[in-house]
């Protein structure tokens, strides 16, 4: 039992521990609390997973629509128009008329010549009798040789001009039926550059009456940069493979399948390209000759490759990077080297590999190096599969 003198001492020594030790808890605890304020979250980002994709790589050009078959209708025979058989702009068949030339002078030339046939065939008739007669006679030795070579010489010239007759008949023929154009195959006709009443020549000077071009079937032209060509060339031997889409410069809600018709043989020097052909079928009759459209010429096969949404790559400076989160949840800087688009994502040449996630969404929010929630990104494919 403490004296009454040394209690009073004893109980201020407690209370001065007791509130010490208050104090500092109290500065302890205030500021953890503080320092909890003070540090910020973990920024939270969409990631997606890489995996190779299978897709067909596409390059894109820009070229001019022409016809398959294009025709500039001019006479054959000379006269006065007497016929025109079509609308402006419409839709004829294969050998469908279009024009008439007054055919009765041809029809008349056809007859005379046929006239002249029959009396050929006539004359050479007598002088085959005749050289058959000749020839009895001289077996039994009673005219001489220069008679019978009369014979047989007058048979041959009735027997030429049988030839030159019948040549004059198919020649007649064929200016008759010349009198009577039509088309040579099917298409769409201009319009009737004369009219009937106008007296038409021929020769070279003949004019054109109409125009003709296919609509059915058209062809894209296009010239193809050097290295697009020889990588398209020798993934396949076989041109005609190579898939090519069209859509038109003014309006590009249709795409057009078509394929690759042919390339030129020689490469133009001064522009380093060289010009191909695609073909096409006019499936709305939209198409026409003339018309500007974008071409993409695709490869023969799919190839396995690393595609990455455009938003998911930053620039710095000249350079393209993208942010890797690693098994920590840390999210690390990497350049990456990028090739062509493929529909909204960019192929990746080198700097990623098959397996890393990486940032897509939130880019400007983090740094190198930093911790982040990492949440997957929704609508982001992670296999293409048989995707174009």
């Amino acid at each position: 039992m403490l004296s009454n003198h040394l209690r009073l001492p004893f109980i201020k020594v407690v209370t001065t521990l007791i509130v010490v030790t208050a104090g500092i808890y109290y500065m302890t605890s205030g500021s953890s609390i503080a320092q909890d304020s003070v540090m910020p979250a973990a920024p939270t980002v969409e990631v997606t997973t890489l995996q190779l994709q299978s897709v067909r790589t596409w390059t894109n050009f820009s070229g001019r629509l022409s016809a398959v078959d294009s025709a500039d209708i001019k006479p054959l025979v000379s006269g006065e128009i007497t016929q025109v058989l079509f609308e402006d702009g419409q839709e004829v068949k294969k050998d469908a008329p279009l024009f008439v030339i007054d055919p009765r002078p041809y029809e008349a030339t056809v007859k005379r010549a046929q006239a002249q046939l029959a009396s050929a065939t006539s004359r050479a008739k007598l002088a085959k009798d005749e050289l058959n007669r000749t020839q009895r006679l001289i077996d039994r030795k009673l005219i001489s040789a220069s008679v019978h070579d009369t014979a047989h010489n007058e048979y041959q010239m009735a027997s030429a001009a049988i030839s030159e007759a019948e040549s004059n008949l198919v020649q007649a023929r064929l200016s008759l039926e010349y009198s009577h154009i039509t088309a040579p195959f099917d298409g769409r006709i201009s319009r009737a550059e004369l009219t009937e009443g106008n007296i038409v020549e021929t020769g070279s000077n003949a004019p054109i009456l109409a125009t003709l071009v296919s609509h059915k079937k058209l062809y894209a032209e296009f010239n193809v940069d050097e290295q697009t060509y020889i990588k398209s060339v020798r993934s396949s031997l076989n041109t005609s493979a190579m898939p090519v889409e069209l859509t038109l410069a003014a309006e590009d809600s249709v795409v057009y399948k078509g394929h690759i018709h042919s390339f030129d043989n020689r490469l133009n020097s001064s522009s380093g390209t060289i010009r191909a052909r695609a073909t096409f079928e006019n499936i709305d009759g939209v198409l026409t000759p003339g018309m500007f459209a974008n071409i993409r010429l695709g490869s023969t096969t799919k190839t396995e490759i690393l595609l990455i949404p455009q938003r998911a790559v930053g620039t710095n400076q000249n350079k393209k990077f993208v942010y890797i989160v690693n098994a920590e949840n840390k999210a690390t800087y990497r350049e990456v080297t990028l090739g062509q688009y493929h529909n909204d994502y960019r192929v990746i040449l080198s700097g990623l590999h098959p397996g890393e996630r990486i940032v897509v969404n939130g880019l400007s929010h983090i740094s190198p190096n930093m911790i982040v929630t990492s949440i997957p990104a929704n609508n982001i494919p992670t296999k293409t599969g048989t995707e174009d």
